[in-house]
């Protein structure tokens, strides 16, 4: 067969199949025109080498393997030199992921030195690690319960409020469509790198902001086939903590900034206060028609939440 012929086949180039060549890896016989004429046996060693290079076996140690191959086993790992190939592959990544580790290590210290330059707390003191997961919910986490807080809501008409969203322009609160919005209230969003207020995991209903914005990412559009015509984050963090969020989770929906806290003042909504900041409680607000239609509070676990949305969306269709 021809070159071409051998390269479909084994699913690589013409160009990968002469580099083997010239390393001495294939032999191809010779046309009475001279031309290669590779045969199935070229097939299978092609196919080898590709997946070795699939498991970060470089092409040039394959030869044992190929070796194993043409003596006629039935797998190219049946002889003891393809196992010392596969130990030395092991080894090779072995001392990479030990590099990898200990650079791992120096960009934390640096990342812990440079979060708390300005900082009150020394990284000595903190004993907390500023790589912690923002996107899981640790499994014991304290349940909110309901306060009644939130039971004055639904029927209650939006104020005429404008808040700044990550889109760029602010959003009317009042105006957004006679359809169904959905805009999910939280405290405030982890970001590597920078402090939670202390003791964060043991207020109940703090922590998950994160994976709740997650969650409404990922369930989007099917919030908008069961007839949600929006969706927006709201809290009282800055405009510019609020873009940078929507970048680094890729949120496909608008974040809102209520720095001042206008919509809790306007319809009384739950705050708590923590390491002298006065944050929003989690709770979602379904919009329709101007009007609070449908309220969640509390929320446990945040993580779920968006799929609870969705199941309320999906059993009261308009």
């Amino acid at each position: 067969m021809q070159i071409s012929e051998l390269a479909r086949r084994a699913g690589v180039t013409t160009k990968a199949v002469r580099y083997y060549e010239s390393l001495g890896l294939l032999t191809p016989g010779r046309l009475a025109n001279g031309y290669r004429d590779y045969n199935e046996h070229d097939v299978r060693l092609t196919q080898e080498i590709r997946a070795l290079g699939s498991l970060g076996i470089p092409v040039e140690r394959t030869r044992p393997f190929l070796e194993c191959l043409t003596a006629g086993h039935r797998h190219a790992d049946d002889c003891p030199a393809s196992l010392a190939g596969y130990r030395d592959a092991i080894d090779e990544l072995t001392h990479r992921i030990e590099g990898l580790t200990a650079r791992r290590a120096v960009l934390v210290a640096h990342l812990q030195q440079a979060a708390h330059r300005d900082s009150r707390v020394s990284p000595a003191n903190e004993g907390e690690d500023l790589m912690t997961d923002y996107t899981s919910v640790p499994a014991d986490l304290p349940v909110p319960e309901d306060d009644g807080a939130a039971t004055h809501l639904p029927g209650t008409k939006m104020p005429h409020l404008e808040l700044q969203g990550t889109g760029g322009t602010p959003v009317r609160l009042d105006a957004l469509g006679a359809g169904r919005t959905v805009i999910y209230i939280y405290p405030l969003t982890g970001r590597p790198g920078v402090d939670l207020p202390d003791g964060w995991d043991s207020i109940p209903g703090a922590r998950g902001c994160t994976p709740e914005a997650c969650g409404f990412r990922d369930h989007y559009q099917d919030l908008l086939a069961a007839d949600a015509d929006g969706v927006f984050g709201l809290s009282s963090q800055e405009p510019d903590y609020q873009r940078e969020v929507v970048e680094r989770l890729h949120l496909p929906f608008q974040m809102l900034s209520d720095p001042a806290r206008n919509l809790a003042q306007e319809l009384s909504l739950p705050t708590f206060e923590t390491s002298g900041l006065t944050l929003y409680k989690r709770l979602t607000l379904i919009i329709r028609d101007g009007v609070v239609e449908q309220v969640f509070y509390p929320i446990f676990p945040p993580n779920e939440h968006a799929d609870q949305v969705l199941t309320w969306l999906r059993d009261h269709p308009l």
